[in-house]
């Protein structure tokens, strides 16, 4: 049983010999030997590399008075090796692995092209903390003006009656709002109109980089 688990192993590999076959065709008619070792023998005569462990197995079993020295018998052998098989990577690693792959191919390309293709201008309203307050202390500044400019207006329309000035600053300041809307969208138009009129414009310089990139 102990045999046959041996036999069963493949663990080290190692290059057959002259000193080897030789052994094992005396081995193959050895009767001492079980018919599975004297079977074993003639599987392995003709192979150009041998299982280390049934080679000992077979070696351990032989009549001592006959058999060769160990170190005799394995004088001469190579190690084999073989390259472990190798590891399957995962769809998601794959998916993760192209999109760094195509990340890495843009920017080495805008990298090449970038004294080439016009910088694409990114600029946004309130991008920065600076124009959201700055305009924010506007509209309050706006708003305060038309209050006070609504409750002035009523205060002399209605001779200084309290809740007709309140109205009228009310009303001011509401007014006040709307005129700074309607100017917003204005200035949001504008920016809307030239964006479209660079965006009609880079056809040229797009067609260019493409045939770039073709030549490249």
């Amino acid at each position: 049983m102990a045999t046959e688990n041996i036999l069963n192993r493949v663990g080290l590999i190692i290059s057959s010999t002259h000193f080897i076959r030789a052994f094992l065709s005396e081995a193959s008619t050895d009767t001492t030997l079980s018919a599975e070792l004297r079977q074993k023998c003639s599987d392995l005569i003709a192979q150009s590399n041998v299982p280390y462990e049934p080679l000992r197995a077979i070696w351990i079993a032989s009549d001592p008075s006959t058999r060769p020295e160990l170190t005799q018998l394995l004088w001469g052998t190579s190690f084999i090796f073989s390259s472990p098989k190798p590891r399957e990577k995962s769809e998601e690693l794959k998916a993760r692995l192209k999109k760094l792959e195509d990340i890495a191919e843009r920017k080495a390309y805008q990298e090449l092209v970038k004294d080439i293709a016009p910088k694409e201008d990114v600029t946004e309203p309130f991008s920065s903390y600076k124009d959201q307050l700055g305009f924010g202390l506007h509209v309050l500044v706006t708003m305060f003006t038309g209050y006070l400019v609504g409750y002035a207006a009523f205060r002399a329309l209605f001779d200084h009656s309290p809740a007709m000035n309140a109205a009228g600053g009310i009303l001011g300041l509401v007014g006040a709002m709307l005129v700074e809307t309607f100017l917003f969208i204005i200035r949001n138009s504008d920016l809307d109109s030239n964006k479209t009129k660079r965006s009609n414009q880079k056809p040229r310089s797009s067609f260019s980089t493409s045939s770039l990139k073709k030549n490249l």
